[in-house]
């Protein structure tokens, strides 16, 4: 008997969206459109609120490390705890928690009470974004599950571009609350987008807290994810102090930073697109070369940063480098077993734990007076351990096969 077109094995063995796998893509990728401009919105908006709730722009810069602590805990708590809940029931409430977060923020007028709801606000972030990426994958054939994932992640990288300046111009015009009111309003209509395409995602089998656990006892899991962790601390070095670089070194007003910043978002983009499609071909392949690009993109930024055209090239490359996203995210998914959804919401932990080290050490190295452009060799370095580390999986890879 001839083997059944893959249409056919969509309908029985794939949840089949009602108005199309990409609208369904279409409504997760809204909600990393509007977790990407609420995180990176808050930092252009950060004198404002200094100046508003009178404190300084280091005490203010707390409401950031409230949420990126919010991010690190919400995600393993979350899914864990909540491992036997519907997904698509899941993925509608974390939207709804998102939006009581920034709604929140908005709302409260008193300093401790905005960096408690800033906490809140980070707590579904991880897990969301984990469980989107399992749903745009169960949506699609396998060999197309890292495209699915780098669609969804789209949503992150067009909001660089577009959510983060029209957020960070509509808290200038209206005043800083009025940027996370809009990211609640687009949250809940994130949730209402999900509940009309997203059709039910049936759990795993066994599905429990206990299963998801099951991920920290993989070693293949856990240096996965450390090599995310090291690998894109090296991009966060150098974009933690890009305005400063540009302003200071490469000689920019301030008012062309936001367009400077606007290559990284756009290099995500096509990374994403580019990464997706080749993660579904050459997976480990294109682990290792993202990951070779950025030590020489970050390179690069050395001798660049004087100079405005090869600055903007490097910036654009940068994007590209910190767009892997869906080929670790596939990783994941091949070496979690049954603990998918943990492994998927320890990745953005993962990442936040790149962007606090990686902005620390390349802090330090400037401080220490080596200048502004050292962020580059420290990004270097940690991306090169990221690959030492991926060599070192790759390997326990071919001894277990």
């Amino acid at each position: 008997m001839p083997p059944l077109p893959d249409t056919v094995v969509r309908d029985r063995s794939r949840p089949s969206p009602p108005h199309g796998a990409g609208l369904a893509e279409l409504a997760l990728a809204l909600g990393g459109f509007a977790i990407g401009t609420a995180e990176f919105a808050a930092m252009g908006v950060l004198p404002d609120v200094a100046r508003d709730l009178s404190v300084t722009i280091p005490e203010a810069g707390h409401m950031i490390s409230a949420y990126a602590l919010g991010v690190v805990v919400g995600a393993p708590l979350i899914t864990v705890l909540l491992a036997r809940v519907p997904r698509r029931a899941l993925l509608i409430s974390l939207m709804v928690l998102y939006a009581l977060g920034n709604g929140a923020t908005a709302l409260f007028h008193h300093y401790g009470l905005v960096v408690i709801s800033r906490f809140v606000a980070g707590l579904p972030h991880g897990a969301y974004f984990g469980l989107a990426a399992l749903a745009a994958a169960s949506l699609v054939a396998p060999a197309q599950r890292a495209a699915a994932i780098g669609k969804v992640m789209l949503g992150l990288s067009v909001a660089n571009v577009i959510g983060v300046p029209a957020a960070t111009w509509l808290g200038q015009l209206l005043g800083w609350q009025a940027c996370f009111a809009a990211v609640a309003v687009i949250a809940l209509l994130t949730a209402a987008m999900i509940a009309w395409t997203v059709p039910p995602l049936p759990l795993p089998g066994g599905a429990s807290p206990l299963t998801e656990l099951g991920a920290l006892k993989r070693p293949q899991v856990l240096l996965t994810l450390l090599a995310g962790a090291v690998g894109f601390g090296g991009i966060f070095s150098v974009y933690s102090y890009v305005a400063g670089t540009l302003t200071e070194v490469t000689g920019l007003a301030p008012a062309h930073i936001p367009w400077m910043l606007s290559l990284i978002g756009l290099g995500m983009i096509a990374g994403n697109i580019a990464c997706g499609w080749l993660a579904d071909r050459w997976l480990k392949g294109t682990m290792l070369g993202m990951y070779a690009f950025t030590v020489l993109v970050l390179l690069a930024f050395v001798p660049a940063a004087p100079h405005v055209i090869p600055m903007a090239v490097v910036l654009f490359c940068v994007g590209l480098g910190s767009s892997c996203t869906p080929a670790f995210q596939s990783r994941l998914m091949d070496v979690a077993g049954d603990a998918q959804a943990l492994a998927a919401a320890l990745n953005h932990s993962a990442f936040n734990i790149a962007n606090a080290s990686g902005a620390w050490l390349g802090g330090l190295a400037i401080a220490a007076g080596y200048g502004w452009v050292s962020t580059g060799w420290v990004g270097a370095i940690l991306a090169v351990l990221g690959i030492i580390v991926l060599l070192i999986t790759f390997r326990l890879d071919r001894a277990a096969a």
